[in-house]
């Protein structure tokens, strides 16, 4: 084998065609709502990680779960990256009428991107939290917030950190 790209190959590189079954998709018995997604830091230093948070509410009559999901986009990279990528999720069972707060820690070598070794590059970034993929269409009702965040300095190894 050649062509080591994965363009194509997985979900991550498909393009404008959008997989049959996305990661996280699925119906529930319940209804979430997601809402105060915050960021610790709008802006970042090159090796520093995110603080997230997002809280989670079931709308519901029963008592259910939900997965919930945090995908990282890069606005401009230097090298071919996906549209998004998977950076943290969990389970959490949330009963009928209550919310929880969730936090989540997205690690500054979770931005890296290779190119002979692996680097980090200053830019801007989106961050996705939610039910589902980002613009996953299904038939149960899940919506996906986004914030954006910047990453300034130098690009750098990431042993450099």
């Amino acid at each position: 084998m050649e062509n080591y790209t994965m363009e194509g190959r997985t979900y991550r590189y498909y393009g404008q065609e959008a997989p049959l079954y996305p990661f996280g998709y699925g119906l529930s018995y319940t209804t979430f709502q997601y809402r105060d997604l915050v960021l610790s830091h709008p802006v970042l230093p090159i090796c520093a990680n995110l603080s997230v948070s997002v809280v989670l509410e079931n709308t519901g009559q029963r008592d259910g779960e939900e997965v919930v999901q945090l995908y990282l986009r890069w606005e401009q990279s230097s090298m071919p990256v996906p549209r998004w990528q998977l950076v943290a999720f969990r389970r959490v069972a949330v009963p009928a009428g209550w919310e929880t707060k969730l936090s989540f820690q997205v690690a500054a070598e979770q931005r890296a991107v290779w190119a002979q070794d692996w680097h980090l590059e200053p830019g801007t970034f989106t961050l996705f939290a939610g039910g589902q993929q980002p613009g996953q269409r299904t038939r149960a009702p899940s919506e996906v917030l986004s914030a954006q965040f910047t990453v300034t300095g130098a690009a750098r190894p990431l042993r450099g950190c």
